[in-house]
């Protein structure tokens, strides 16, 4: 009987330890390099019908990056609403997949390098 709860404990521990993993970590971001960047324009409006006869809208954005080195990359993204014009973001890239993550960040936040040349 103690083995049977104690292995219903350890189940419990694992079931509630995965929960947590999966909705505080983001999986899209681990092992990515991290770039940064300002928003610049409005972005590229593109409108998809779906099956049920919705229109989803999202914005394209093509801007050039620099890693914590000060190295430049032109990377190309696209978000599900209109970023705020003169943002600095943090983004996510994978080596085959491009961005894979973005987030808004302060410019205290920007590294260095980084945050030198990026006005």
């Amino acid at each position: 009987m103690k083995k049977i709860i104690i292995s219903c404990i350890g189940i419990a521990a694992l079931l509630f330890g995965g929960l947590f993993f999966l909705q505080n970590i983001n999986l899209n971001r681990l092992g990515a390099d991290v770039y940064y960047t300002q928003v610049q324009g409005q972005g590229k409006k593109l409108e998809n019908k779906i099956d049920n006869g919705e229109i989803m809208v999202r914005y394209e954005y093509e801007l050039s990056a620099l890693d914590k080195n000060g190295q430049q990359k032109t990377l190309k993204f696209s978000a599900p609403k209109q970023l705020r014009e003169k943002a600095y973001l943090s983004l996510f890239v994978k080596e085959g997949k491009g961005v894979t993550s973005y987030q808004e960040v302060a410019k205290e936040e920007l590294p260095g390098k980084a945050s030198q040349q990026l006005q």
